[in-house]
């Protein structure tokens, strides 16, 4: 579809995104749209369809925007050469003082205004924003300033801010941080912590995921009787195809 080879840095291979791209988003959640849209459509002619979910054809979706820039001559094919592929200064990830690393994404002016001066930086000094010809000499000041200061004291410079600039966290720190603990983004299910049910309805609230329940044939018939009658059940059962 050409978007694993739009992602990544200049003169680098291809960055692998993991398999967010296809699998889930291009994927399972174009199917689950799919699903959504046919039934909602049925409400109304009730009549049913076969919903045609390909991967590449839900990545190639995802990727409107980037082929309608590249179309309209506003998107280089060289991978980092463009915003927001890590080519301009103001959409990438910067290391601090402590090694952790930032995000850093203020495309919009005013946010690109409120970026530089919580770093007290004159506009001047980094040249037009969208002037691709500044963008490697702003790109090392900014690395610079950002190594002066642990990802830690940045957070706190930018808290509250509208500078789009966020701390990189890893799989264990995620879960802790004070916007995600609050939104409970996270929870915990038989001591394990994973990602809450999205997205969120005001009134039919997902139920917080359960743990897998034991094989038994209670278990089983209770699994099975939304979709099949006590008949089949037993027959199955009978048959040993379930316990």
């Amino acid at each position: 579809t050409g978007v694993l080879n739009a992602i990544g840095r200049r003169d680098q291979p291809p960055s692998i995104p993991l398999n967010l791209i296809g699998d889930y988003a291009g994927g399972s959640l174009y199917l689950a749209l799919g699903i959504v849209s046919a039934l909602l459509e049925a409400r109304a002619s009730g009549q049913g369809q076969v919903i045609d979910a390909a991967i590449v054809d839900g990545t190639a979706a995802l990727a409107t925007t980037f082929f309608g820039m590249h179309a309209a001559g506003m998107l280089q094919t060289q991978r980092g050469s463009n915003i927001n592929d890590s080519g301009s200064h103001f959409y990438d990830v910067y290391e601090c003082a402590d090694g952790k690393w930032l995000s850093v994404g203020p495309i919009e002016a005013k946010f690109y205004a409120e970026f530089l001066q919580r770093l007290h930086i004159e506009p001047a000094a980094l040249g037009a924003q969208l002037d691709r010809n500044y963008w490697p000499r702003a790109k090392i000041t900014l690395s610079q300033v950002f190594h002066g200061k642990t990802r830690a004291e940045w957070c706190e410079v930018f808290d509250g801010s509208d500078a789009c600039v966020a701390p990189v966290l890893d799989w264990e720190e995620a879960p802790t941080h004070p916007h995600l603990a609050a939104r409970q983004t996270f929870v915990s299910v038989d001591g394990v912590v994973q990602p809450a049910p999205a997205p969120r309805f005001s009134r039919t609230v997902p139920e917080v995921p359960t743990p897998p329940q034991p094989v038994t044939p209670e278990n089983t018939t209770a699994a099975l009787a939304p979709w099949v009658d006590e008949r089949r059940i037993a027959e199955w059962r009978r048959e040993r195809l379930i316990d």
